[in-house]
């Protein structure tokens, strides 16, 4: 097989990819290694930043996501039995999240893939990169019960932390960045209307808990746990009575409780591997960069790398100057690590560390009340909740 560009993985990331090549005429083919129920199935990020939403509405992909998906203008922050409400667009000139959850923008995303652009291959395990700093890089993939090769101009490894893309930037070129937190979240979806309209962040002396919702019949909660810890080991009632002690406020606001469809505990990291190119291979998303959930900005950082890629191939492809291409990892880089400062400044007021003195918890409290009672300090947490600019 032979195209323009081999992309591996086929999450929003991949698949967004595809699509904005195929709208500037350049080609390419997606190995996914799962099959395609897997990919339009699995549950991962519900948060679209505005830029994000702007993005798939540009490449034909915001129809669905308009009609279902949910518009939020804040978000509510709670602490010491208080409410307090964070104004996106009066904050932000008039910026706003969507709730759409990652499942269905892989969905609408195959779609179109499928109906309108290059092959979308499910079910193709990417084996290895070879000749990356080579003019004609390769992919050595197995589908359908025997191996292939994949030629192309350029690789894009979409294919996450596991995946094979970032294997292939030599050990002695890579630089790695991380933190490992001593907490998770134990998450839940429940058949239960949100309790809220907008997510609610709660910061309790037990821990932090989270309230969002994938749909207005559908919520999804979140509990900060140890780590290690198994999500079975919880009973569902127990779960329950854990989130309203920590949503408690002094209003007598209630929790509405559901049954419980699924849970799971998410560990809590972050990674960054510099550089993000290495010769004609490019890395996306979670294969290059990890954030803890708290930001909502996984998914997003993503989508920001993609673009900027197709950005600088079509500006080769119109100019003939590599200059973009050359900027890919510094570029992608400067909104990465403001990405990851947020998401770990978020992560840091709201969550309970095992070992926290006294002291460093009054300062949690004193970082809530100055973004409640300050708005500069509010609009630095709009401006971020709603992302850095692409590219």
């Amino acid at each position: 097989m032979r195209t323009t560009v081999g992309i591996i993985g086929a999450g929003p990331a991949g698949l967004l990819l595809a699509r904005l090549l195929h709208g500037a005429g350049i080609d390419s083919v997606v190995l996914e290694s799962r099959d395609r129920a897997y990919v339009e199935q699995r549950q991962r990020a519900g948060i679209l930043e505005q830029g994000t939403a702007d993005v798939l509405r540009a490449a034909g992909a915001g129809e669905r996501m308009d009609r279902e998906g949910l518009r939020h203008d804040g978000i509510e922050l709670r602490f010491a039995g208080r409410r307090h409400r964070v104004d996106f667009p009066g904050l932000t000139g008039g910026r706003s999240v969507m709730v759409y959850a990652q499942t269905e923008v892989c969905k609408d995303l195959v779609a179109l893939q499928l109906a309108e652009g290059g092959p979308l291959l499910f079910e193709a395990e990417a084996l290895a990169v070879e000749g990356a700093q080579s003019d004609r890089p390769v992919v050595r993939f197995r589908h359908e019960g025997r191996e292939d090769v994949l030629e192309c101009d350029y690789v894009v490894g979409c294919d996450g932390h596991w995946g094979v893309a970032r294997r292939a930037v030599p050990a002695a070129l890579s630089q790695v960045f991380e933190r490992t937190y001593p907490f998770g979240w134990l998450g839940v979806l429940a058949d239960v209307a949100p309790s809220h309209d907008e997510l609610v962040y709660a910061r309790h002396e037990r821990g932090f808990a989270l309230l969002s919702m994938r749909s207005p019949s559908v919520s999804r909660l979140y509990l900060q746990v140890p780590a290690g810890t198994d999500a079975q080991a919880w009973p569902d009632e127990e779960i329950w009575d854990e989130l309203e002690r920590r949503f408690e406020t002094r209003d007598g606001w209630r929790l509405a409780r559901g049954p419980v469809t699924q849970k799971s505990v998410t560990p809590m990291r972050s990674y960054v591997h510099e550089p993000m190119r290495h010769g004609r291979l490019f890395l996306a998303g979670d294969a290059a960069h990890i954030v803890p959930p708290t930001g909502a900005k996984g998914l997003n950082l993503a989508v920001g790398d993609v673009v900027t890629f197709a950005r600088a191939l079509t500006h080769e492809r119109e100019t003939g100057s590599a200059e973009l291409l050359d900027a890919y990892s510094p570029t992608c880089l400067r909104r990465v690590w403001q990405a990851e400062r947020f998401s770990c400044d978020m992560t840091a007021m709201l969550h309970r560390r095992p070992e926290a003195t006294a002291f460093e918890e009054r300062l949690q409290l004193a970082r809530l009340e100055r973004i409640a009672s300050c708005r500069a300090a509010g609009a630095d947490l709009a401006e971020g909740y709603t992302g850095f600019p692409l590219g």
